[in-house]
């Protein structure tokens, strides 16, 4: 009888227990649930939120809004622009007034030889080394605007007539050349690296049975 009297108890304190376990489980379990619906209603009304249309006037405020960002950037574009062009014209005009600044600077040494050359000549009494003087000078030039400048002076005595690089203005028959040919430099002429900038005006001589081709060149 004792036995079972105290195995009845045991098993009355397990259900005690298990009771109590599960008195106090649902309680916790109602709570989490509750916390979680919470969390659910306000993702759904955030949701909901972000959702919800614009009304026409909010619409109205955003694209104007959009519209005085777009113009505000257009003008400071415009602005920029309008900068830069007015730089540029600048530059390019300083470029224009002062291309010829080194060109100028290699002649002004050249300008002060030929004064003092005109001071010595004025006291000196021997012409041949006055005019020494003025062909180094001219010779200076000459070989400064060669060698730095790419301008060369070429001759055409000897040479065939080339329209290209000649301008006739004589003409002279002779029975010793078959071609037209230089005869005489009236005045030289100049290129430029490989440009002709001013032709050699000269005089020709033209076989007398060929065609006045120079004789055509001079009179026009």
């Amino acid at each position: 009888m004792l036995k079972q009297d105290t195995q009845s108890e045991k098993t009355d304190d397990n259900c005690t227990e298990i009771d109590e376990s599960s008195t106090e489980n649902p309680a916790e379990a109602r709570a989490e649930q509750e916390v979680s619906g919470q969390s659910e209603e306000k993702a759904a009304e955030a949701d909901g939120e972000a959702e919800k249309p614009l009304t026409p006037e909010e619409k109205i405020a955003e694209l104007e809004k959009q519209l005085a960002e777009t113009r505000d950037q257009l003008l400071r574009k415009a602005a920029d622009f309008e900068n830069f062009r007015k730089r540029m014209n600048q530059e390019k005009q300083n470029a224009i007034e002062f291309a010829n600044q080194s060109l100028l600077l290699d002649i002004i040494p050249v300008i002060d030889d030929f004064e003092r050359a005109i001071q010595s000549g004025e006291k000196a009494a021997d012409l041949n080394a006055f005019i020494e003087g003025i062909r180094m000078i001219e010779k200076r030039l000459t070989s400064q605007l060669e060698s730095k400048w790419g301008l060369k002076r070429f001759n055409s005595v000897g040479e065939t007539f080339d329209p290209n690089m000649h301008e006739a203005l004589m003409v002279e028959k002779s029975p010793e050349v078959t071609e037209a040919v230089v005869k005489e430099d009236l005045v030289r002429g100049y290129i430029l690296k490989d440009r002709v900038i001013r032709s050699a005006k000269v005089k020709v001589l033209m076989p007398e049975a060929a065609p006045q081709a120079a004789a055509s060149a001079a009179s026009e």
